[in-house]
Order: structure tokens, then C-alpha cells, then sequence
């Protein structure tokens, strides 16, 4: 397949793209500078604005699903997410490209009471607005005709862990529970190569040896 990655620099999007490569699909890399990611040779990598639909439009021609690990802190949560998931869905219908796959957060997940674990008491005050701006793009992913899984760990990434080669579909979001960038993109690519979910969230755990399926 050709997959556009949006976000391709950043830790989870760089796993991405090398899962994909390792699925042997052809990759190409959007990163807003291709000079500060050289590193990125194994795909094709360009210049591009999640925010920008007529961008996107141009750099998904051609590929086959998208998938989106963009994150610009540097402006508010809810202007970012709301924005750039209407540039998604904008310019991802006018490329003729239908699959989107986006990173998400886990407090936009139920939490072991039923409500967002954002919603939850005890929830930190400080990572609110991120959590309503996740909230927020994910509502103008539910008002578009596009075909998308939102994927998010269920906790937080383990930034340090190895490898494993498994993870497991989480009911609900844990706050304790941790995967590495390396297994939550196995999911990502799972849900490009062959989808489950549609129009769906998806919270992804470790998966222990031990532990069933």
C-alpha cells in the first residue's frame, strides 16, 4: 500500500513509518521541515501542514490510507484538533483517499466509571485543555463522511520500553497502563492493513505473554 503519515517526525509517527516500512508499504513522511529529519530515509519525506487542507489534498494523492500522529503544542490544544481534523477530512475526500488512522489520548477513553477519564475526580487540571482539544477534533472527525479509527494507549507510552510484538484492545482507559511507541504502532498499521474499527475509538494496552488476546 502507499501511506501518507502525517506527524511523521515525532516519536509515535516515527514508529509509524517503521512499521509500515517493515510491512513493506511505501511510506511517505510529512513533517512541516524535511531538512530537520534527515534521519527519515526510508520513505519519502515532504513538506506539509496538517492544518492546511488544500496541503493535505496535494500530499495524499495517490496513497491508499492516511494516518495522522500531528501535534503542534505551540498553538491551543482546541484550535489545532478541530483544525487540522477538518483539514483531514476536507483534504483527504478531495485526494480520493478514504482510511484515516489517527493518534489519539487516553482521557478521551471511558474510564473504569463509564465516564471519560477526563471526566473522572482526581483527573490533573493541567492536562484539561489537551484532553478537551483531543475531544474536540475528535467531534469533527464524527461530523465528516470519512471512514476513521481514533487509537489511543489506553494509559500513557512506556518512552523507554523494548519492543514486545504484541498489544491487546483495552474495554476501558487505565491511567497505569503503558506500551511503547514500538506496539501501539503495530495497532496503527493493523487498522490501515486491515481495519476493524470504522469511525470508531480504540484504546490499545500491552499485551503481557501471559496474557490472552
Amino acid at each position: 500500500m502507499n501511506i501518507v503519515v502525517f506527524g511523521a517526525g515525532g516519536r509515535a509517527g516515527r514508529q509509524a513509518v517503521a512499521e509500515a516500512r517493515r510491512r513493506g508499504h511505501q511510506v511517505t513522511a510529512v513533517v512541516r521541515d524535511p531538512a530537520r529529519h534527515g534521519d527519515l530515509t526510508d520513505a519519502r519525506t515532504v513538506a506539509g501542514d496538517v492544518t492546511d487542507a488544500h496541503g493535505v489534498a496535494h500530499v495524499a494523492a495517490g496513497h491508499d490510507a492516511a494516518l495522522s500522529a500531528a501535534v503542534d503544542l505551540s498553538v491551543p490544544p482546541y484550535d489545532f484538533f478541530t483544525t487540522s481534523a477538518r483539514a483531514l477530512a476536507t483534504g483527504l475526500a478531495q485526494a480520493g483517499v478514504r482510511r484515516l488512522v489517527v493518534v489519539g489520548i487516553a482521557s478521551v477513553l471511558p474510564g473504569a466509571s463509564g465516564v471519560p477519564l477526563m471526566d473522572e475526580p482526581g483527573f490533573p487540571s493541567e492536562y484539561r485543555p489537551l484532553s478537551l482539544g483531543h475531544a474536540a477534533g475528535l467531534d469533527e472527525l464524527r461530523a465528516r463522511d470519512l471512514d476513521w479509527a481514533y487509537v489511543a494507549p489506553a494509559g500513557d507510552f512506556d518512552h523507554d520500553g523494548t519492543r514486545c510484538g504484541r498489544y491487546r484492545i483495552a474495554d476501558h482507559a487505565d491511567p497505569t497502563s503503558r506500551i511503547t511507541y514500538a506496539d501501539f504502532a503495530l495497532a496503527l498499521l493493523d487498522e490501515i492493513d486491515t481495519p476493524r474499527h470504522h469511525r470508531a475509538v480504540v484504546g490499545v494496552r500491552e499485551q503481557s505473554p501471559t496474557t490472552p488476546s
